[in-house]
């Protein structure tokens, strides 16, 4: 797999038409942070690591509305293999007006846009969540 991000993303895009409660996602570092921005900002309930070694998988527990509705509009990946994207602190876009987040890897750790942007902090834009 050349891209364990957009494919981490497509399978959350997936498991939302479908309507999924859950979805099982192969674990690493980064998509445990990825995971984690995603809860603290509201867009997923829950996360948790399981397994052993190369086993090991991320469940994310998704967040639906009373209507059914997915707190999760579009999921995309910014930042790709062949083509990087690098931005500086005050470069770094608001998605829809402040609505949306960026996740942004940067010297310090993947963070949000807006936290980057308050840190004075550039890095690669991995993707954009509304």
């Amino acid at each position: 797999m050349t891209d364990p991000i957009a494919d981490m993303l497509s399978r959350i895009r997936n498991a939302i038409t479908a309507k999924h409660s859950r979805v099982d996602i192969p674990a690493s570092k980064l998509k445990l942070e990825v995971a984690r921005i995603l809860k603290e900002e509201g867009f997923i309930n829950n996360f948790v690591a399981k397994g052993e070694g190369v086993k090991k998988q991320i469940r994310i527990f998704l967040r639906y509305d009373t209507r059914g509705t997915s707190t999760i509009t579009s999921l995309a990946r910014v930042s790709r293999p062949g083509r990087r994207v690098y931005m500086g602190s005050q470069e770094i876009p608001k998605v829809l007006g402040g609505y949306g987040v960026n996740i942004v890897s940067t010297p310090r750790g993947l963070m949000t846009g807006k936290r980057a942007r308050r840190e004075n902090i550039g890095g690669e834009v991995l993707a954009e969540v509304y």
